[in-house]
């Protein structure tokens, strides 16, 4: 369902062509001890805990800090699947801001807790499951509306440029939290929930969610009404055709969901074990410091928006986004291998390594969360008759959450018995990863030999 045309539109009509789409993804900024300046005064040997804030100062903190990034994980994953269908049925722009607000209000409320004196590990999980939820409004919707302006031709290119917001945003977000936690670690999350609080108002006021709503408020501006009748020609204008929502299991059955959704599974389980594991691995392994391993591990995310980019130009020309992801996949994995034995010999090494195998890992886990869930949700058995995008980028995303909340838990698990093992663990979801689009990635080429 569309909602009426923003009103910051209406009052603004000579913004025709530019449309701003504000999203932030907001995660838990983990900074250890040996980042702040240790009082004088302070009688306690406990070097590594004696600045965390009850009940993260005991010797379990890491498993209170894992209950809460899994709280987080499990209900996004959880209700992603659901979001979907909402937001195939609610207007977008409604369905989006509102979500934008109450992330906002849920991220303060964790930055508030420090202010509030709280200490219960039950508050601060609570409010990790609600943003979570919270925060699946975001992505089926925005990949809808960027979806609705840009047509498949061109769709990899735009949406893999788009795409590295996600990156940037983690970026960020460590540049916030270290700018506070050293004083007031509350405003580490009261900060970015101001920050998405506004672009959820921004939304709200400007976002137009296809092409359809302004060609259509253009129609209705220039409308004149008939002699006969004076509401005749407007009633005809500026009545929309609304098409029938998508059930859950009618975009199951779209050709390609549930490959790219397996897919998805094990590759976000690699990207989100590099994302909550890398600084303690180079930390370790190449005996970096502590802010020297996060500023190092951001050049992951740095080529996961190169390869995104890379993933969407080459699927773009070639037309075979599976074979694209699979090419890709199957070079991370004896990337990976590499980056284990030799990507800690030196600086420069690590460097080329981390952005090659970022570019690797993230560039097909870019290219499915984007361009092939806007292809899969305007599918050409879809005929026109229904509207799946958001039902379709659910489903896809939802499925890969699982991999994501599973992949950092298993590291954990492994990484007791050496970081080999944990590397393997990766290389085997890589070529996994790529096994679910070999079907689909076989009907490409056949499709390209059968032209030539």
């Amino acid at each position: 369902m569309r909602s009426p045309l923003a009103p910051g539109v209406r009052f603004f009509p000579m913004i025709r062509d530019v449309h701003w789409l504000f999203y932030k993804r907001v995660i838990i900024p983990l900074v250890n001890c040996s980042m702040v300046i240790r009082p004088a005064d302070l009688n306690t040997t406990d070097n590594e805990t004696w600045c965390d804030w009850a009940p993260f100062d005991q010797d379990n903190y890491k498993t209170l800090y894992g209950m809460l990034d899994n709280s987080f994980l499990v209900a996004y994953a959880i209700g992603m699947f659901f979001s979907g269908i909402f937001g195939e049925r609610l207007p977008l722009r409604y369905y989006l801001s509102c979500g934008m607000l109450l992330s906002g209000l849920f991220t303060s409320l964790f930055g508030l807790g420090y202010y509030w004196n709280i200490h219960s590990i039950w508050y601060y999980a609570f409010i990790q499951a609600m943003n979570g939820l919270v925060q699946t409004t975001g992505w089926p919707s925005v990949v809808t509306c960027v979806g609705n302006w840009f047509g498949k031709g061109k769709r990899g290119f735009i949406m893999g440029v788009w795409n590295s917001h996600t990156s940037v945003g983690n970026i960020l977000g460590s540049l916030i939290a270290g700018a506070f936690v050293s004083t007031a670690w509350g405003l580490s999350f009261i900060v970015p929930g101001l920050i998405i609080t506004f672009t959820g108002v921004l939304c709200f006021f400007f976002l137009v969610e296809s092409q359809f709503d302004q060609s259509f408020f253009s129609l209705c501006r220039k409308a004149q009404p008939s002699r006969k009748s004076p509401t005749h020609y407007i009633e005809a204008c500026c009545v929309p055709y609304f098409e029938k929502a998508i059930s859950f299991c009618g975009a199951l059955s779209i050709p390609g969901v549930v490959e790219f959704s397996l897919c998805l599974l094990f590759a976000k389980l690699v990207s989100y074990t590099f994302l909550y594991w890398l600084p303690l691995y180079i930390s370790n392994v190449a005996h970096f410091d502590a802010k020297a391993a996060g500023d190092m591990s951001t050049l992951f995310d740095v080529g996961g928006i190169l390869g995104g980019i890379a993933a969407g130009v080459v699927s773009d020309y070639s037309g075979g986004r599976a074979t694209t992801c699979c090419a890709m996949l199957l070079l991370a994995a004896p990337m990976l291998f590499l980056y284990n034995y030799v990507g800690q010999t030196s600086i420069a090494t690590t460097v080329v390594m981390l952005l090659v195998c970022g570019g690797l890992v993230n560039g097909p886990y870019a290219l499915i969360t984007t361009a092939v869930s806007a292809d899969l949700g305007t599918h050409e058995s879809l005929q026109g008759n229904s509207r799946a995008l958001s039902t379709v980028t659910a489903i896809i995303d939802g499925t890969g959450s699982i991999g994501a909340a599973i992949g950092p838990l298993l590291a954990g698990l492994i990484s007791p018995t050496g970081w080999n093992n944990v590397f393997y663990m990766l290389i085997s979801a890589d070529v996994l990863a790529c096994l679910f689009l070999s079907r689909l990635m076989y009907k490409e080429v056949r499709g390209w030999c059968s032209r030539t």
